[in-house]
């Protein structure tokens, strides 16, 4: 029978696409559901359907399928639910930018109907390209459920909602305050616009008043806006101005009457004390203008030209017409200066023009009483959010929170369901397009033109894609679902607002838990965005690297909430994991291939041995704690150090001279290799699917093929992918203590290993060592093919006593755990250098005692549990000893 062998090298393209179709054909993304036990769900936050991954897909993606591995794995039905968002504002930029350069039309000119059908037929054709690289991430979604937001089922939940606030009384229709994006025509909520820090001009000048000489100097930033003024503001108790309250001034150039008013927000000691009253188009002089019952005057066109209430300045640009109207005003010589400004503008965070506050007709959802609820789950627990530090930040915006403004001047999204009669003139909002108007019976109707903000839709996401409005058997049994992961930046976009909608719609919350990860940034510590033209296409490095290299990379340098840049030495050196785990593997066969028999009777456990079954107890139990407090990074690199430096540097050497023995030993060791390499790679599989998989196949296969007893407990599952999550393995009582017991051993090896290296003793060359080893000379006796192989000791002059009758001369010596080690390295002793060595572990020493005796004169000895300072008693002691055995050294060494 030939032996069977892994290739030398891990080739990840050919694997990773391999296993992925072999995964989705087996069915294994698709969940069962059982009565009676409770599934882990995640629904995927949807891409844009106009997207292409970026790193952060990558970190989403990456964090979620971990999330449903681990789950999986652990034996519960889980469900991960793909799809796509229609991204209004995205997809309709996207769409007419294609038809000017394909067709040269604008939408206008095509039409309303026309422009729709060319949009689906654009995300028909490119709408899918973001799923599938998804998959090549690994995300073991059940696409079988994919959803999209404007799908059928999707569209009938929005109508369902719209309608459901609107008889609430949640939803209304008015004439308000709103920011415009120019560029884009439509309305954008609070939350799509950013404010930056940017240089302006602060302008000054003269407000006229009717049948007077004098004037109220005032300040503006936006001389534009002048031309909507309605009123002039000063302080009630302002002294130089409060004898002109209730006069008339004159805006400027206009001529247009306005009132001069008293109001309390006119801060004295800012500017020139007195403020220009624009309702149209500030926040802050709109509410001035409610008190007062000012008019309310708009002097912008949707495109942000100056319309008919700007008088001669109809058409203008509106930074053409501030600097006509100043110009002229300057003529007029109402004009004081202008002065460098810095001030914070608004932008719009899709397009990045000038947002314009502007009076326009919009729908809104009242938010007060849709707001508490989702304060209160997460006041009381019933809903966590990780990192806890940003539950301040959601009760903050959430107790302050504002009615939002859900229309959106676009053709691409919902249309909202709501019809204008033209006889009665009232409004008709119902599930079903109506034939007639339900007040007066009339059939001259027209839908409101606006679509809704593509948010809404994505805030009934997690129920909504489960069937909801309708009881489906998957809303009863995966809703409400597990875990919500996403950026911090959408906290307020996205996950508060399912957490009202869930609320209000199903009276469930929408998950359990909100795990919010940081953003990657680009090398400057900039946010990608394909407006900044900084996207990073993590396909190439996927190309480069393996996607397994660039998962490991993102979720072991990743912490919950804080920002994080790709690490490209990271990158490369988790590349070389994967390839270390391969290494590992061909061994670990080669092993499996030499072993004998399964003995009649379990061989003794030797040192080695119990010590790495019972680190991996511990690793076991500290990833498991891990998982459940969501430290998913501080997992992974624990899984990494444990095999890596443990199992692989340490057990796997150890493992090549316990195989040379053809007895039942031989078997053990393949058997514990088998165990520990196993449990590794299930550990591993959330994070690093495919060369686990991979080699999980091989090690089934290959222990399968000798059928001497190396297979699990429960024998082998059929795929990594389904297979349990690994136990600890029961074992002594006094096994445990192994991992203290080994220490010793391993430390030992690497202080003789440092300094071979330092004194460049050829690696082959063997060297005489004398222990001088006290009561853990017994312990070392066992370990004795350890020292002499690992260390490279000539096993005819290794001894080992409790207590030298005579310590070798001209010996370069060592202690290490309380035990004296003499090298007789005569030739290669440097007096000077190993006198300065040992007077550098001495200071060290040293420090360890003080440290230590200062901590235990402290409250820490009578606070801290009995066996925690008995502990460090038992070190205080053994550093103490430690440091008489350097002193002896150097005085040997005439120092």
């Amino acid at each position: 029978m030939s032996e069977y062998s892994l290739p030398k090298r891990y080739d990840f393209k050919s694997v990773e696409g391999r296993l992925y179709e072999w995964w989705e054909s087996q069915g294994y993304f698709q969940p069962e559901i059982i009565p009676g036990v409770k599934p882990y769900v995640i629904s995927m936050p949807p891409p844009n359907v106009t997207g292409e991954l970026h790193l952060g897909h990558a970190m989403f993606v990456s964090l979620e399928d971990m999330m449903i591995r681990h789950a999986r794995m652990q034996g519960r039905p889980t469900l991960w639910v793909p799809g796509t968002d229609h991204a209004g504002i995205a997809t309709q930029l996207q769409v007419e930018k294609y038809l000017l350069r394909t067709e040269e039309v604008t939408r206008e000119e095509i039409g309303r109907e026309a422009f729709v059908k060319k949009t689906w037929e654009w995300k028909e054709k490119y709408g899918g390209i973001i799923l599938e690289q998804l998959r090549r991430l690994g995300a073991s979604c059940d696409w079988t459920r994919t959803r999209f937001t404007l799908d059928d089922g999707l569209s009938s939940a929005v109508r369902e909602a719209f309608v459901q606030l609107y008889e609430k009384g949640l939803i209304y229709r008015g004439s308000y305050l709103i920011n415009w994006s120019p560029g884009l025509k439509t309305a954008v909520s609070d939350l799509e616009v950013e404010y930056k820090v940017e240089q302006g001009t602060l302008y000054y000048f003269n407000y006229p008043l009717q049948g007077s000489q004098e004037v109220i100097p005032v300040a503006t930033t936006r001389p534009e806006t002048i031309l909507g003024d309605t009123a002039v503001a000063v302080h009630p108790e302002d002294e130089r101005f409060k004898h002109l309250i209730g006069k008339t001034a004159l805006v400027p150039i206009l001529d247009r009457p306005i009132p001069v008013i008293s109001d309390d927000y006119v801060d004295l000691e800012f500017g020139t004390g007195a403020l220009k009253i624009t309702p149209g188009h500030d926040p802050a002089d709109y509410q001035i203008g409610q008190r007062h019952d000012l008019e309310l005057i708009n002097v912008l066109n949707s495109d942000a030209t100056m319309n008919e209430a700007a008088g001669p300045y109809e058409g203008l640009d509106r930074f053409e017409c501030r600097k006509r109207l100043w110009s002229d005003m300057e003529a007029a010589g109402l004009t004081i200066k202008t002065e460098p400004y810095t001030m914070q503008v608004p932008r719009s965070q899709r397009g990045g023009e000038i947002i314009e506050p502007m009076i326009s007709p919009q729908w809104f959802v009242r938010m007060e009483s849709l707001a508490q609820p989702a304060i209160e789950a997460v006041r009381d627990g019933s809903i966590e959010i990780v990192p806890a530090r940003f539950e301040k930040v959601y009760y903050n915006w959430l107790e302050n929170i504002r009615d939002w403004c859900i229309s959106r001047q676009l053709w691409w999204g919902h249309r909202i369901p709501a019809w204008y009669c033209g006889d009665c003139g009232e409004i008709t909002v119902q599930r079903e397009d109506p034939d007639a108007c339900a007040h007066c019976g009339s059939s001259d109707l027209e839908q409101d033109p606006d679509v809704l903000d593509t948010w809404f839709s994505s805030g009934l996401w997690p129920f909504s894609t489960l069937g909801w409005p309708d009881q489906t058997e998957d809303l009863e049994y995966f809703y409400p679902t597990r875990m919500m992961e996403t950026g911090y930046d959408i906290l307020f976009f996205w996950v508060a607002r399912m957490i009202m909608m869930g609320l209000e719609f199903t009276g469930e919350i929408p998950f359990e838990v909100i795990y919010l990860h940081g953003l990657v940034r680009v090398s400057k510590g900039e946010k990608m965005s394909k407006t900044s033209g900084n996207v990073v296409d993590p396909l190439k490095f996927m190309d480069d690297y393996g996607t397994d290299a660039l998962r490991f990379t993102l979720l072991t340098g990743s912490t919950p909430g804080q920002d994080t840049q790709l690490n490209m030495d990271r990158l490369e050196a988790n590349r070389n994991f994967a390839n270390k785990l391969w290494n590992a593997g061909r061994l670990i066969l080669n092993h499996i291939e030499q072993a004998p028999g399964k003995p009649d009777s379990s061989p003794d456990l030797t040192l080695a041995d119990r010590w790495i079954l019972a680190r991996l107890n511990e690793l076991i139990r500290d990833v498991d704690r891990l998982f459940d407090a969501h430290q998913y990074s501080e997992a992974g690199r624990q899984i990494y150090d444990f095999f890596w430096f443990e199992f692989a540097d340490w057990y796997l050497e150890i493992a090549k001279l316990q195989m040379t023995d053809v007895g039942p030993s031989a078997w053990r060791t393949a058997s514990n290799l088998v165990l520990v390499f196993d449990a590794v790679l299930r550990m591993l599989h959330p994070f690093m699917p495919f060369v686990t998989e991979e080699l999980w196949g091989h090690l089934k296969a290959a222990c399968s093929r000798r059928e001497i007893g190396l297979e699990p407990a429960g024998g082998w599952e059929e795929a990594l992918i389904i297979a349990s999550w690994p136990k600890t393995i029961e074992m002594d009582a006094d096994d445990g203590d192994a991992v203290q017991t080994f220490l010793p051993i391993k430390e030992i090896i690497t202080a003789i290993r440092n300094i071979r290296t330092e004194r460049s003793v050829a690696p082959q060359r063997k060297i005489a060592a004398y222990f001088e080893a006290g009561q853990s000379a017994e312990t070392l006796e066992a370990a004795r093919d350890y020292l002499s192989s690992l260390a490279g000791i000539e096993p005819t002059q290794l001894i080992i006593e409790e207590r030298l009758d005579e310590r070798p001369a001209d010996s370069i010596p060592v202690v290490v755990a309380g035990i004296e080690i003499f090298l007789p390295l005569r030739d290669l002793l440097d007096v000077d250098a190993e006198t300065a060595r040992l007077e550098a572990q001495l200071g060290e020493v040293q420090g360890q005692i003080e440290r230590l005796e200062e901590l235990l004169s402290g409250p820490f000895a009578e606070r801290a549990p009995e066996d925690v300072v008995a502990q460090e008693r038992g070190k205080l002691q053994t550093y103490k000893e430690t440091s008489e055995m350097l002193k002896g050294q150097l005085e040997a060494l005439g120092a």
